[in-house]
């Protein structure tokens, strides 16, 4: 989204939250919670690490609870014409003979039994349930066609549909996303619906992501490998973990290990040395020849590793400006610009230059820092340069550097 606005796009973003599904009807009687309270409390938890990773709110967030009559709408338009069918037990089942073109996303069937669902009456084997009836133990909604609650295919469709479908063209929107894993069943069974009730495509472009590994293993709950992001916001940076998370182009699967990550974050870090040397003034334009340069990598199947390498050639670029000519006002303006973009566009570099360097530093030792720093500037006012020296230096003793600037004095982990 932020590389297409960069490129003039107008976009529309929307991140559907899934608030009903089997998973979550277990869980919700297992544990006697609402299933409100449940999904309510998964999604203020997840829009808040999404925010500490920097990740702008989506224009539409639509949740499937508040869709209900959307899907049962879709529902009745494949019965209507005749690619879904009603079984005896109440489930309705999608008809995938009855579409010519199914299987032509993933350019060919394949069989795989963990998302394959039996069921006695089915007229293929590849069909899928559309609306399932309730039961006990159920969560469900009113229908034409009984009592009951939407399949997991059936979602997307039906809120693409009522909140994004321009009505024009032949494709429902222009780009979908998801995970690798998500391709097939899941996101053929979506376009089928779609193409079946509405005469269009669901996507124009679709995008999917690569998989989660840990030190090169497979992540996974039952080899006691998977983390939480939670978790490891405990531990790093929001912005680190944000850098380290994109600088794998989105297809890849993507290796988290500890060295790796703080390879990633000295990476960052030269970003914002450069940042210090610019500390206490204010920006101006961007060169728009090197951020054209990114721009463009990034429009190339947002192709993050030269993006990187062209941002890496401007710090270095810029540090060489600096050491030639430190008090050129023209460039340094330039150069904070360059950052400013950077931020917009890729997210990062938008921290305080000298708050970066201060991560990790517990509230009682940075009150203790912050204090010595306070008796420091008496001593420098009060003409007592032994006992500020002598300040310093303690701090200095500490780990913490210190640097006197226009604006005061600043300090960061040595």
């Amino acid at each position: 989204a932020r590389t297409l606005r960069a490129a003039g796009f107008d976009v529309t973003f929307a991140r559907n939250i899934t608030d009903i599904d089997d998973k979550i009807i277990k869980k919700s009687f297992e544990t006697a919670t609402p299933i409100h309270d449940l999904t309510d409390f998964y999604t203020r938890n997840y829009r808040l690490e999404m925010k500490l990773l920097g990740i702008r709110d989506p224009d539409l967030e639509p949740k499937a609870t508040e869709n209900i009559d959307a899907m049962a709408e879709l529902v009745q338009t494949l019965l209507d014409k005749g690619h879904a069918y009603q079984m005896a037990n109440g489930d309705v089942y999608f008809d995938t003979a009855s579409d010519s073109a199914y299987g032509s996303l993933s350019g060919a069937m394949q069989e795989d039994k963990q998302h394959r669902v039996s069921a006695e009456g089915k007229k293929n084997e590849e069909d899928f349930v559309l609306w399932k009836a309730c039961k006990e133990q159920d969560v469900c909604f009113d229908s034409p066609f009984g009592t009951g609650r939407p399949g997991w295919h059936l979602e997307c469709s039906a809120m693409i549909h009522r909140h994004l479908a321009s009505g024009e063209g032949d494709y429902e929107i222009d780009i979908h996303a998801g995970g690798a894993d998500l391709f097939f069943p899941h996101h053929e069974n979506e376009t089928a619906q779609s193409r079946c009730a509405y005469n269009k495509n669901l996507a124009k472009y679709w995008m999917h992501n690569g998989f989660i590994t840990v030190n090169n293993t497979k992540m996974s709950k039952s080899l006691g490998n998977s983390f939480f992001l939670k978790d490891a916001l405990k531990v790093y940076p929001p912005e680190v973990l944000r850098f380290y998370l994109i600088s794998t182009h989105y297809r890849m699967d993507f290796n988290f290990s500890e060295e790796d990550l703080l390879a990633s974050k000295k990476r960052l870090d030269k970003l914002y040395r450069l940042k210090k040397r610019l500390y206490g003034m204010s920006g101006g334009d961007a060169d728009k020849a090197a951020t054209d340069e990114i721009l463009t990598a990034l429009c190339d199947d947002l192709n993050i590793s030269v993006a990187l390498a062209k941002i890496d050639a401007l710090i270095a670029s810029g540090n060489e400006l600096l050491d030639k000519d430190p008090k050129n006002k023209a460039a340094r303006k330039t150069l904070i610009g360059n950052l400013a973009w950077i931020e917009t566009v890729l997210g990062f570099g938008g921290d305080d230059a000298f708050a970066y360097f201060q991560h990790g530093v517990s509230a009682e030792m940075r009150a203790k820092i912050e204090a010595l720093i306070e008796e420091r500037s008496a001593a420098k006012a009060a003409k007592d340069y032994a006992k500020s020296d002598a300040i310093r230096d303690a701090i200095s003793a500490m780990g913490i550097s210190l640097m006197d600037t226009a604006n005061g004095v600043v300090w960061e982990m040595a």
